[in-house]
């Protein structure tokens, strides 16, 4: 069914969501860098959600037998894949190295703040074909 709404935008957020949990864990991480006997964690979704979209690790699409073309992009049934979807905690074997999670945690957050840009737009180009059909 066709909506208003462009179907990557609800990737897209889902995606914030899991960079967003992804950043509260990697404060923990540093919250708990004098902690002893903690363990850093990680939030790795990344290959799970290439595998939603069928994609390989160069994010082309993916092919599951020679004789089949590329599937086409269905963004309609990535949602449903996205809301199964668990984050993984993957514990570390060393102690907090405040360089590595800063490092993270700019990292992510560069991430997150493109998909909210790339929303942003999205939201924009809807707002402006609301106000002139409205015309």
């Amino acid at each position: 069914m066709k909506t208003l709404f462009p179907r990557h935008l609800e990737v897209s957020a889902a995606v914030m969501d899991l960079q967003l949990e992804r950043q509260n864990l990697v404060s923990s991480n540093i919250a708990n860098l004098n902690t002893p006997g903690y363990q850093p964690r990680r939030l790795e979704f990344e290959k799970a959600l290439q595998a939603a979209l069928d994609l390989d690790d160069t994010y082309r699409l993916a092919r599951t037998r020679t004789g089949h073309a590329p599937s086409p992009f269905r963004p309609g049934e990535i949602g449903s894949v996205l809301r199964e979807l668990q984050p993984r905690v993957v514990p570390g074997t060393d102690g907090v190295n405040l360089d590595t999670e800063m490092a993270l945690m700019t990292k992510n957050a560069l991430s997150y703040t493109t998909l909210a840009t790339v929303l942003q737009k999205g939201y924009a180009g809807i707002q402006k074909i609301i106000q002139e059909g409205g015309k």
